[in-house]
C-alpha cells in the first residue's frame, strides 16, 4: 500500500514537472499569438504581457489581413511585390514533392540494404551512412555547376532533386532499422507463393511500414518548409519563385519596427507544419522507435 502511495505521487510530481516544462517552452510562441493581434500603436508601448497585468489588448485581424495582402494600408511602408500568399504556394509546391521522392527512393533502398543479397551490400549501406555527416554546404557549389549545364538552376525540379539527395541517407537509415525488423516469415511465406521483390515491396512492406514513412516525412517536410539556404541558393530571389521564408526574412526588413506584422506572418507560416504534425502525431512515436528493440 505505501509502496503504491508513492509511485501515485512520484507519477503526480513527474508530470506536474513535465507540464511546467511544456507550458514553460510554449511561453515565447504564446508571445508572439498575443502580439499578431495586437494593434500597432499597443506593440510599439507595452510588451505583451501587459495584456495580463494591465489589461491593454486591442483585439484586430488587421495584421493578418496586412502581410496576406500587402497595401490595404496597414503599414506605412512600401506594399511588397510579392505576398505570403504566393510565398504559400510556392513553398507547398517545393515541399510536398521533396517529401514524397525521398520517401519513395528511400523505402526501396532500405528494403534492397534489409531483405535483397547483393555484392557490395554491406560496404554501401556504410557509405550511406557515413553520409549523414557530411555537411550540405559542401555540395552546393558542386551542384550548382551541374545544375548550370542542366539548365536547372532557378527551377522547383532542381530544388527537389537537391532535397532529395540531401535526404535520402537519413530517410534510407530510418526506414532499414523499421523494415529489417518485420517478421521473417511474413517474406519467406510470400517468397514460397511466387511473390516477387516488386510485389512484396508494394502488398507487404508499404504497408507495413507506414509508421516509419508517417516519422520520417514529418522530419523531411518540416525541414524542407523551414529551409532557407537551399531555396534561396537553387531558386534564387525571383518574386515569382520565392518561398515562406525567404518571405520571411524580407518582412524583417519591410516590417522592421511593426513586430504586429512580424508575428502574424510568423504564424501563418507555422500553421501547415502544426497541421502536418498533429495530423502524423499518432505515427510519429511508433516510427521514431522502430527498429530499436526487436520483440
Amino acid at each position: 500500500m505505501v509502496a503504491q502511495k508513492m509511485n501515485l505521487s512520484s507519477k503526480i510530481i513527474i508530470y506536474g514537472i513535465l507540464i511546467f516544462l511544456g507550458l514553460f517552452w510554449t511561453i515565447p510562441t504564446f508571445g508572439l499569438l498575443v502580439t499578431s493581434f495586437r494593434v500597432p500603436d499597443d506593440t510599439s508601448s507595452s510588451g505583451w504581457w501587459e495584456v495580463f497585468t494591465e489589461g491593454k489588448f486591442s483585439f484586430t485581424l488587421q495584421n493578418y489581413s496586412a502581410v496576406l495582402n500587402p497595401g490595404d494600408g496597414a503599414t506605412s511602408n512600401t506594399a511588397a511585390t510579392i505576398n505570403l500568399n504566393q510565398a504559400i504556394i510556392n513553398t507547398i509546391i517545393m515541399a510536398i514533392p521533396s517529401t514524397v521522392i525521398p520517401i519513395f527512393l528511400a523505402a526501396i533502398a532500405a528494403y534492397a540494404f534489409a531483405w535483397m543479397n547483393f555484392p557490395g551490400r554491406k560496404f554501401l549501406f556504410m557509405v550511406l551512412v557515413a553520409l549523414l555527416v557530411v555537411p550540405l554546404q559542401m555540395s552546393l557549389i558542386p551542384i550548382l555547376r551541374d545544375y548550370r549545364v542542366l539548365g536547372l538552376n532557378g527551377t522547383f525540379l532542381g530544388v527537389w532533386l537537391a532535397n532529395t539527395g540531401f535526404g535520402l541517407p537519413l530517410a534510407t537509415y530510418l526506414l532499414y532499422n523499421y523494415i529489417v525488423t518485420l517478421p521473417r516469415e511474413v517474406f519467406e511465406s510470400a517468397v514460397v507463393d511466387g511473390a516477387s521483390h516488386p510485389t512484396i515491396f508494394s502488398k507487404l512492406v508499404v504497408p507495413l511500414s507506414m509508421p516509419a514513412f508517417a516519422s520520417f516525412a514529418i522530419f523531411q517536410f518540416l525541414w524542407v518548409w523551414n529551409g532557407v539556404l537551399i531555396p534561396l541558393v537553387f531558386l534564387g530571389d525571383d518574386p515569382s519563385r520565392i518561398v515562406l521564408p525567404q518571405r520571411i526574412l524580407q518582412m524583417i526588413g519591410q516590417y522592421a519596427t511593426n513586430w504586429q506584422l512580424l508575428t502574424a506572418g510568423a504564424f501563418v507560416s507555422m500553421f501547415i507544419p502544426l497541421a502536418v504534425f498533429i495530423g502524423f502525431q499518432q505515427y510519429f512515436v511508433r516510427g521514431l522507435l522502430a527498429g530499436s528493440v526487436k520483440g
